[in-house]
């Protein structure tokens, strides 16, 4: 098993809810409003009155096979919004309960 951690803009909610629909991965927790800026460009999302867009984050637990296919469809996904800084990271999960 490995943890997907996924930060996006809140625009993208919809679209990130369809993929992981998509792919079947049911369970996921979600923080709605979550702070940050990119590591080389992109605006700061920091739900302010000069940086007023938020992300949101989701970790989700998932099968090794669907992380390359997640991660494939998250890169597709910035592509077409490359501003919005959207990032995603990978665990191992070595135990769960």
């Amino acid at each position: 098993m490995k943890a997907i951690f996924i930060s996006y803009n809140q625009a993208l909610t919809d679209r990130i809810n369809r993929m992981l629909d998509d792919n079947g991965v049911r369970g996921f927790t979600r923080w709605a409003l979550t702070e940050g800026r990119g590591t080389n460009n992109g605006e700061p999302h920091y739900g302010t009155h000069a940086w007023p867009s938020m992300n949101s984050s989701i970790l989700a637990i998932v099968e090794d096979e669907k992380i390359s296919v997640l991660l494939n469809e998250l890169r597709e996904i910035d592509a077409l919004t490359e501003q919005q800084g959207s990032r995603a990271f990978v665990w191992d999960i070595t135990a769960m309960m």
